[in-house]
């Protein structure tokens, strides 16, 4: 008889922020616009999407004041910590917290994701980024952001560390032996020894090792060294395409790439981003989408999309199309990917500035 053909998964993934993705969705009437630190509200998100089965929830974080206070909610909870507490409001779905490689050490990194993943009874994942900005740099006394290269090579050591420190317990290290008075087996925990590049650590962790093993580790750039970087370590990928073909061939580069290095492609999930506008109906859905436009302030909305491009806010007319000298994507040291998804989108759809920031 012929054989079935294997029916392959949908991984579903709940990226949260308080109020919405949107720039305006915080000013919509029913809107908790305080939500960014109430930790009942998160909570409640936590379980609407347990209840719905997603596989997991992801908290994006940067070690930075992103945006302009005055303007949107842009502080926010430290994720391990906020989930942490939302493991204890839910069973099953994953809990995935992002971490900067360039502004922590291996150990305390470490120490925190194989806590989570204790605390959760191994849901944790890490979303490994690498952090641009001088801004972030600057929070760290250092003057601007590392090369873009020199954070992935510190990443990818960073990484390695890391596992290291896990793996520094063995997995039958804790017998807890009460007649004997032995907790455990001390041949069983052992030092890592680490010198490289970046980092010298001795270990070992001071937590045993996750019931994962390892959390689950994520990443999230688009850039030839994010995806160098996706299929030598990762186990999902977030990414943002503008179109089904163009997702299609990153799916196939990442693939690729992994399997050139040996790995089971099958074992890399990739994950593309959607901003749903969801009503009751088409109707429905389409005026909301028409009422968070309108929320729009466009002038604090072109300073940040002038940040982003890396130009001055005046070179930026609302009613007009991108200018043609802006930076290239080597220009930019951070964010490379997201950048160029910008500025191909405003490119191909002909897009005015305002009707770029309102997309």
């Amino acid at each position: 008889m012929p054989r079935t053909p294997e029916r392959k998964q949908l991984h579903l993934n709940a990226f949260l922020m308080s109020t919405g993705h949107h720039e305006a969705s915080w000013r919509l009437p029913e809107s908790p616009a305080e939500a960014n630190s109430d930790i009942e509200h998160y909570k409640n998100l936590a379980r609407i999407a347990e209840r719905g089965r997603l596989d997991s929830l992801f908290l994006a974080d940067s070690p930075v004041l992103m945006g302009d206070p005055g303007r949107r909610p842009a502080a926010k909870l430290e994720p391990t910590v906020l989930l942490t507490a939302l493991a204890g409001a839910t069973r099953h779905i994953g809990l995935i917290a992002t971490a900067s490689t360039s502004y922590n050490e291996p150990y305390n990194l470490a120490r925190r994701f194989a806590s989570l993943d204790h605390v959760s009874g191994g849901r944790a994942g890490w979303n490994i980024v690498t952090t641009a900005g001088a801004d972030a740099a600057r929070n760290f006394g250092l003057d601007d952001t590392p090369l873009h290269r020199d954070r992935y090579r510190r990443a990818g050591e960073f990484v390695e560390v890391s596992t290291k420190l896990w793996d520094s317990w063995a997995d039958d290290a804790v017998i807890a032996d009460k007649e004997r008075g032995v907790h455990a087996l001390a041949e069983r925990v052992r030092q890592i020894g680490h010198r490289g590049e970046f980092f010298r650590v001795d270990g070992p962790l001071n937590v045993q090792r996750p019931p994962q093993g390892y959390p689950l580790l994520v990443q999230a750039g688009s850039s030839e060294d994010g995806k160098d970087f996706a299929a030598r370590y990762a186990e999902a990928v977030f990414t943002a395409q503008q179109t089904l073909e163009e997702g299609i061939a990153f799916y196939k580069d990442v693939k690729e790439r992994a399997t050139a290095l040996g790995r089971n492609p099958d074992g890399i999930k990739i994950l593309p981003g959607i901003v749903p506008v969801i009503g009751e109906t088409e109707a429905e859905a389409l005026a909301l989408d028409a009422e968070l436009e309108n929320l729009i302030v466009p002038e604090y909305a072109k300073l940040q999309l002038a940040k982003r491009l890396k130009i001055a806010p005046e070179d930026l007319d609302l009613d007009a199309e991108l200018p043609d000298d802006i930076p290239t994507e080597d220009d930019i040291e951070g964010a490379k990917s997201r950048y160029t998804l910008i500025v191909e989108l405003a490119r191909r759809e002909k897009l005015t500035v305002r009707q770029l920031i309102g997309r």
